[in-house]
């Protein structure tokens, strides 16, 4: 009828071990869901920026983070000389650059 003390402690101690990994399942379907709703399409959007700002070239126009609208005048390394009027051209960082309105198609060589 009466239950020693050591014998509860031992009944309870066992079960512990599953229900313990029971508790971090919803903190990794959580987690599981943070990456697949937040972390993953930010990466990929981050990798298409990196991508665009890799490809400019000169002649294209593109639309900084400031509004800016312009036409690549020449590009270095990590800046780009933009030409937003006639005769008036501004130095950016490349990484400035939100979208490219238009791309300049290369010159097919007459044969």
């Amino acid at each position: 009828m009466f239950v020693t003390p050591a014998y509860a402690q031992a009944t309870a101690a066992a079960p512990g071990a599953g229900a313990a990994f029971a508790q971090f399942i919803p903190l990794i379907l959580i987690f599981a869901i943070m990456y697949f709703l937040m972390i993953r399409p930010q990466q990929k959007r981050a990798k298409q920026h990196r991508e665009m700002v890799a490809a400019l070239k000169k002649g294209d126009q593109i639309v900084t983070q400031g509004g800016i609208i312009g036409k690549v005048a020449s590009v270095r390394d990590d800046e780009l000389e933009v030409e937003i009027a006639n005769g008036v051209r501004v130095r950016v960082v490349r990484g400035t650059v939100a979208q490219v309105v238009s791309r300049t198609e290369p010159v097919a060589a007459n044969a």
